[in-house]
Order: structure tokens, then sequence, then C-alpha cells
């Protein structure tokens, strides 16, 4: 290894990135150089490969579910979650996403753990990284028709089928899909307990939410774009004020009570 007394710190910082196996002696030479700088790097340095070991730890345990079916043989595994069970307006949307095997996507977690840009940054690596994909919408008229239960349950199966490739094995995240007809299991919370579901928790939360930015645009009184159709103090006043609009769930209150909803007359 070179002297790196004599050289620059940016000098220092590139050998950071190339030393390989050498990394332990240069990081020892920088804690003794007298440059305040080269210091501060090498606890940098460290800091960020911890960092990085905690992160591959953690994404390593969301992978228990798969590896147990990686083990008997399954390689197409789907993971499957929603976004929109519970607003008032906008669809119900559900993803399945099928991942390499032990996939690295760096930060990827349930989506409600995951600030807004960082989903939108995760949403583009897993479309590129992921073997297939699948998202489906099911409008506020579905819900009506089939109750927000039912109408999740018929998007999943629909967001199945439609994968360009089909699964071996179904990961869901807490929803049970007694018909179908492949290995499946429901997991309470699976979003945070597995990578493929938490990568469809990610594709669906960021599709819907561009879905519920667009329908902002085409009714800008409800304030849409800041509330993604939830039933805010802000979203109930503006429905007393100007009454619901077409993508509003007459299944659901206030807006079932105003409009004299029955499902019977469907």
């Amino acid at each position: 290894m070179v002297d790196i007394q004599t050289l620059s710190l940016e000098e220092i910082r590139m050998l950071l990135e190339t030393e390989g196996e050498h990394i332990q002696p240069l990081l020892q030479a920088m804690d003794e150089d007298h440059r305040k700088g080269v210091q501060t790097a090498a606890a940098a340095y460290r800091k960020r490969r911890e960092r990085i070991r905690k992160e591959k730890a953690r994404l390593k345990g969301m992978l228990r579910y798969e590896e147990k079916l990686y083990a008997k043989g399954y390689r197409y595994i789907a993971g499957i979650d929603e976004a929109g069970r519970g607003p008032v307006a906008g669809p119900v949307t559900i993803a399945a996403v099928i991942l390499p095997i032990r996939p690295l996507i760096y930060g990827l977690n349930d989506s409600k753990k995951v600030s807004h840009k960082r989903r939108e940054e995760l949403f583009d690596t897993i479309m590129n990284e992921a073997i297939a994909v699948s998202c489906i919408n099911f409008s506020e008229a579905d819900i009506d028709r089939y109750d927000i239960y039912h109408a999740t349950q018929r998007a999943m199966y629909t967001a199945v089928k439609t994968l360009d490739i089909s699964p071996q094995a179904v990961l869901i995240d807490a929803m049970p899909l007694p018909d179908l007809e492949i290995y499946h299991e429901s997991i309470v919370g699976g979003d945070a307990q597995s990578q493929s579901i938490a990568a469809a928790s990610i594709i669906a939360k960021v599709t819907r939410d561009r879905i519920m930015e667009e329908y902002d645009r085409q009714y800008p009184r409800y304030g849409f774009a800041e509330h993604k159709g939830y039933l805010t103090q802000t979203h109930k006043d503006a429905i007393a004020q100007y009454g619901p609009c077409p993508i509003h769930r007459k299944s659901f209150e206030p807006v079932k009570s105003m409009v004299g909803f029955s499902r019977d007359t469907l």
C-alpha cells in the first residue's frame, strides 16, 4: 500500500472505494494520519459500511418466508398487497410482484414506513428489477357493488392471473385467498416481513397516489392530492359543503347517508 501521507484527501477517498481486501490497513493508516479530514473520512466510511451491513441483515430477515419456499424448489414467488381500502374516495389498488431470487433492493420496506420521495425511487427500482409486475385498480363502483373486502379479494385474484409469468407460490398481506389453486400464504403485517409483499405495497401505493393526484386535477375542491381520499377533517368539510363527487364511494360514510345508498338497489 502506498504511503497515504503523500496523497490528497480526495485521492485517499478514491482509494477507499478500490482497496478491497486491503481496506483495513488503509483505515488504520488513515486513523494515524495527522490530518483531521483524513481521520473524519475513515470514521465516515466505517459508519457507512455499518449502515450497509445492518440494511443487508434487515433485508435478509425479510426473506424468511421466501427462503422456506426457495428450499422447496419454488422460484417464482409473487407478493401481493393493496393500497386504498380505508379511503372514502377513489379505487382500491392491488399489486402483485415477482422479484428475482434473493433480491437486494436497499431501503425496501412496507410503503407506510417509507417517505414519499423514497417510495418513488423504490417504485422505479422495483419496476426495473422485478421479473413480473401486475397492478389492478377496482373502482369506487366496484367497491360499492362488492363491498371493500370482496372487491379487494377479487382484485388480488385478478392481479395473480394477469402476471406475465405464472407464480409458483404467492405471499399475501393478510387477505385470505381460498380459491387460489397454487401454494399461498396470508401473512398478517406481511408488508414488513416479506420483501415480495413489501415490493407489492410500494407499487400499489405509488400507483394509487398518482391516480388520486390526477383526480385532484379533475375535482380540485376536495384536496385529493393531499389526503388521497382518506376522511380527513378537510375532506369531510369539502363533502359537507359541495356534496360527493363521482369518485366518492357511496357505500362509505358520510356519503352513504347523504345519498341513501343500499346495495340492494344496484
